[in-house]
């Protein structure tokens, strides 16, 4: 140590002249976590480079092969089929499956909603059923009268035109994926 200065006849010692927490400087501080290399190894005989995008042979991949010789696509790991369109990964219910669950009881009974739940729209589902079960009940209590078929109409309506429209557009489940042809 170096003596930095004395007071009264006491000499302190530098306090730049040492490192108060032993350490070693940066370059000499050892890695514990560094990656060791493997040596290199040369290829066997017949070896071949793989080429971008083509899998290895015997590599794991990510997804197996697409089923119906659609190159490229296939279930991700999530075990989803993927829309060939977009590459987004299916809903796993069915476009056709909510649109009958829509039409049919809403055709017959005026009471719709049960395809949107089904689909996982919960909101708009439960409002088409409450207002199918309250325009029964307001029917029923006053007889079939000009407001109370009014009120039966609505839901008619409104039942038959959004199964339509699920079974002709593009509908998505709760998580937004598309739902199965």
């Amino acid at each position: 140590m170096l003596a930095h200065g004395s007071v009264a006849g006491v000499t302190y010692p530098d306090p730049y002249s040492q490192d108060p927490y032993q350490q070693q400087p940066y370059q000499q501080q050892p890695q514990p976590y560094q990656q060791q290399q493997p040596p290199y190894q040369q290829p066997q005989p017949g070896y071949q480079q793989p080429q971008p995008g083509y899998p290895v042979s015997g590599a794991p991949q990510s997804y197996p092969p697409a089923p119906y010789g659609y190159a490229g696509y296939g279930a991700p790991a999530g075990g989803y089929q993927v829309d060939p369109a977009t590459g987004m990964p299916l809903s796993d219910k069915s476009k056709l499956a909510a649109g009958l669950l829509q039409l049919i009881p809403g055709f017959c009974l005026a009471l719709g909603g049960i395809g949107r739940i089904y689909m996982g729209d919960i909101g708009i589902g439960i409002g088409q059923l409450v207002l199918g079960v309250v325009s029964w009940i307001v029917a029923i209590c006053f007889g079939i009268l000009i407001l109370p078929a009014f009120m039966l109409l609505i839901p008619w309506i409104w039942s038959i035109v959004d199964g339509i429209v699920i079974l002709a557009g593009r509908p998505v489940d709760e998580h937004g994926r598309l739902l199965r042809s």
